[in-house]
């Protein structure tokens, strides 16, 4: 009996796990996560452990990646705190001229750039706003600069850019910094205080 073909599914595995390792894309990673899982029950199948098959089957791959799959979809969003009337209006209004709905648009394809969903928060006040900020219940606030005359954190206002983007993530502020271009705004990056509690 020619058994070469074991041979070479058992060579899959190495192979998917390596391709797994260099996924930058999270969602590929977890779909090669599953074609891993399935090739290793197919190698328990063959090799005759047909109870250790079902079990890498249905939880090694189905349930790990239904897991994976949750976790993935909530830890990578973006979430964006505005003012009610200010680019949360401009957004659901989507007017083509404006700068305030082309600013969103932007910062909509930097998220997508790196496989994270934008989620825009409104706020009632800039007040509100910079306090939901400290408590870290979102990452990045925008706000134009007309609302932001009392604001605290203006201390480089420049000349020219309405907006203002102020993140508490280091790594979003670097990816804000190379990819924004917009001449219209204004990056900042402040730090939140670690008070412990839950966020």
């Amino acid at each position: 009996m020619n058994d070469s073909y074991v041979y070479f599914i058992v060579a899959l595995l190495p192979l998917a796990a390596f391709m797994l390792t260099i996924q930058i894309n999270p969602y590929n990673a977890l779909v090669i996560r599953g074609i891993l899982g399935a090739i290793a029950a197919l190698v328990y199948a063959v090799l005759g452990a047909a109870d250790v098959a079902l079990t890498e089957a249905l939880v090694g791959t189905m349930l790990a990646i239904t897991l994976y799959a949750v976790a993935v979809r909530s830890s990578l969003v973006m979430r964006l705190g505005v003012l009610e009337d200010g680019l949360l209006k401009a957004e659901t209004q989507a007017e083509s001229g404006d700068p305030s709905a082309q600013l969103i648009a932007d910062l909509r394809t930097i998220a997508n750039k790196y496989h994270l969903r934008l989620e825009l928060i409104p706020y009632a006040d800039p007040k509100s706003l910079d306090q939901a900020l400290l408590e870290k219940e979102i990452h990045v606030t925008c706000i134009a600069r007309s609302h932001h005359d009392t604001h605290d954190r203006s201390l480089h206002k420049s000349e020219g850019r309405p907006y203002s983007i102020t993140t508490r993530i280091r790594r979003l502020y670097d990816i804000l910094q190379t990819d924004l271009s917009s001449p219209t705004t204004s990056l900042t990056y402040v730090t939140a205080p670690d008070s412990g509690e839950k966020h």
